[in-house]
């Protein structure tokens, strides 16, 4: 197998673990049902990965690389908090709408029974984010003039508890209940007085 496939390869694999948890609720997924679907043997599975942890890992990696690349380009393109705050929001439920796999390890139901440090992995994806979210809040004042009736953090966790909570609807409704929907009229309602 020359170099340029292995990548490839990798990829394959990443890509049939994050289908199976979109295809899959409710079941464990095992390296034996894992390298059935990719067509190739557990070794060769171990071979690209030394453990289902490490494949987990990477399917980590891909969310934190996806959501923060694009928190960058916000925070490069708008100056406005609201608006940032908006668009990180949209960015991350839209992201989740498109990978309904990713989102069971984000809700954590993918996790149970798995490495812990994959569950803690994920608690630090969340509580990055929500700190910037504080750190757009807080900037309202020096950019802006203006503050919240509310403290910063406790508006970040806000934001971020309704974004879990989408994520998690859709988890519960097996895919059906996008994290997108009705999100513009529900901005509206938490901005409010803002």
């Amino acid at each position: 197998m020359s170099a340029t496939q292995k990548p490839n390869r990798k990829q394959q694999i990443l890509e049939c673990l994050a289908h199976m948890l979109q295809t899959s609720a409710g079941q464990r997924i095992t390296t034996a049902k894992l390298a059935v679907a990719v067509g190739v043997s557990e070794a060769a599975l171990y071979r690209h990965f030394p453990s289902k942890a490490r494949m987990f890992e990477g399917l980590i990696e891909f969310i934190e690389e996806s959501i923060f690349s694009r928190v960058n380009l916000i925070l490069t393109d708008h100056k406005e908090a609201l608006i940032r705050c908006h668009h990180i929001l949209h960015v991350l439920l839209i992201f989740a709408e498109r990978n309904p796999g990713m989102c069971r390890i984000l809700a954590g139901d993918a996790l149970m029974g798995e490495n812990e440090r994959l569950r803690a992995r994920v608690n630090q994806f969340f509580e990055k984010l929500e700190s910037q979210f504080k750190q757009v809040l807080r900037e309202r004042k020096l950019r802006e003039g203006k503050g919240f009736t509310i403290s910063e953090p406790a508006l970040a966790n806000i934001l971020m508890a309704f974004a879990e909570g989408k994520i998690n609807q859709y988890v519960r409704s097996d895919f059906t209940k996008k994290p997108s929907n009705d999100f513009n009229e529900q901005w509206q309602f938490l901005m409010a007085d803002k």
